[in-house]
């Protein structure tokens, strides 16, 4: 996996992640904790890529994936509570799952290297 795909697809997930909570009409603590996981998948992935150590890498790749599991969660609640439709959240689902796969793949790497 590239390192650059990585980072491609975080900052989309955000951007797409933007434009569906910008479309939601009842703002609550809901797109706000949405907004806040998702954006922060792409950031965890860059700071782990210029980290210090491979303990550092491997330690933001791994917050980098709790929030891609939270990412989700706020997103199923939103598709549950009839906030949105399946169809307005696939985008921003399917950007999460291959991101999820994507980290899981690249620690699992990193981990093995490191021992």
């Amino acid at each position: 996996m590239k390192e650059s795909q990585l980072l491609e697809q975080s900052m989309l997930f955000a951007i797409e992640t933007i434009k569906l909570c910008d479309k939601i009409t009842r703002r609550s603590v809901l797109t706000n904790q949405l907004l806040r996981a998702a954006t922060s998948v792409g950031a965890n992935i860059r700071e782990g890529k210029y980290g210090s150590s491979k303990a550092d890498f491997i330690a933001k790749y791994q917050i980098a994936l709790k929030e891609c599991f939270e990412s989700e969660y706020w997103l199923e609640l939103l598709r549950r509570a009839e906030i949105v439709s399946e169809d307005e959240m696939q985008t921003c689902w399917l950007y999460c799952c291959s991101l999820r796969r994507m980290l899981s793949s690249a620690l699992c790497v990193a981990k093995n290297e490191k021992r």
